[in-house]
């Protein structure tokens, strides 16, 4: 991969130097995990920074018998900097949804790096903070009607991880019981409005090709901004 692409793919390191995208390109590992496969357990210490070149993943929670979708990822973004940083056990599982490629940065060279180019220092403070704040706004969307939940759930996944196509924007098939986790409503109520955003053509859910489309992004904005 040329030090270019590494840049464009990942935000993470939009604003870092060439010798740091070198440096990390010569100290990275690539993964390839078919879907379904766990990448991270949760209570394992964290022993590396994790990139998405291509592919969907969840963040889970495990208690007792019983799982939960927090977060979905996907292209560009990066996982595993938590249990680094505080030096600590994960408190989550990552597990791939579809098959996926992944690129490794050892704790200690992403340490060292992070200590070089503080740009890149100052840039995943940003990212980080970002996330707090979507996580904030989750909590302050528990009491909107779950459609208003769902549509930014989908609004969410569309600008960070979608695909540009003809009408709209495409995503991954996500399960709709982790739709349904990470928007925090019900599997009946997510599949009723997915049925309902289908027959007013605002979206597609395509089975045979494992995507959605979203073709009236527009209107699944508008909708999202009803908190």
């Amino acid at each position: 991969m040329q030090t270019e692409v590494f840049g464009e793919i990942f935000p993470l390191l939009s604003t870092a130097n060439p010798q740091t995208l070198e440096w990390l390109l010569n100290v990275a590992t690539m993964h390839e995990y078919p879907a379904r496969r766990a990448v991270l357990m949760e209570d394992s210490w964290g022993n590396a920074v994790y990139f998405i070149v291509s592919g969907w993943l969840k963040v889970r929670r495990t208690n007792s018998e019983d799982s939960r979708a927090l977060a979905i990822l996907g292209k560009g973004d990066f996982f595993g900097e938590m249990a680094i940083l505080d030096e600590s056990p994960r408190c989550t599982d990552v597990i791939a949804l579809s098959p996926v490629e992944l690129i490794s940065v050892s704790r200690e060279s992403f340490i060292q790096i992070l200590f070089k180019d503080s740009q890149l220092h100052h840039r995943m403070l940003q990212l980080m903070v970002r996330r707090i704040r979507y996580v904030n706004l989750r909590l302050q969307m528990r009491a909107a009607p779950p459609a208003v939940k769902l549509a930014h759930t989908l609004v969410a996944l569309g600008e960070s991880y979608g695909e540009e196509a003809a009408k709209g924007k495409d995503i991954y098939k996500i399960p709709f019981q982790d739709l349904a986790d990470v928007t925090d409503i019900g599997i009946e109520e997510t599949t009723q409005i997915l049925e309902k955003l289908q027959e007013k053509a605002w979206i597609d859910v395509h089975t045979t090709q494992d995507v959605i489309h979203l073709l009236n992004f527009k209107q699944l904005v508008n909708l999202a901004g009803r908190i």
